[in-house]
């Protein structure tokens, strides 16, 4: 999931999220676009109730309304975000390393919880 908001950013954020998934060999179901960080607790909680969705990836975050909802669902939602108030070379220099651990975190989270689950 990627937030419209910032897209130059983000939108560089959401190909190298993609590039780590399938160097990781992951299947990607869904790619989804909001408008903002606000918009993405409804599109997140109607895509955890799917039973082809593992984890979510998401450039941005309404953490509070996120964290309830992987709880709820016992599912993974990691997010990438680069951090307000920066400048915009910094931006640009956090794109890949923080695109790259919120796969990697998704990843992580979901081999935790079957470790545990068995």
């Amino acid at each position: 999931m990627v937030s419209e908001f910032n897209k130059e950013i983000t939108s560089r954020m959401l190909s190298v999220a993609q590039e780590k998934a399938n160097l990781m060999k992951l299947k990607i179901t869904y790619t989804c676009k909001v408008p903002g960080a606000f918009d993405m607790p409804i599109i997140v909680d109607a895509l955890l109730r799917k039973k082809d969705v593992d984890g979510i990836v998401i450039s941005h975050s309404t953490a509070k309304s996120l964290t309830d909802l992987s709880i709820k669902y016992q599912k993974p939602v990691s997010f990438g975000i680069s951090g307000p108030g920066m400048q915009e070379r910094h931006a640009y220099a956090r794109i890949r390393p923080v695109a790259e651990r919120a796969v990697e975190a998704v990843v992580k989270i979901s081999e935790e919880l079957q470790r545990i689950q068995k």
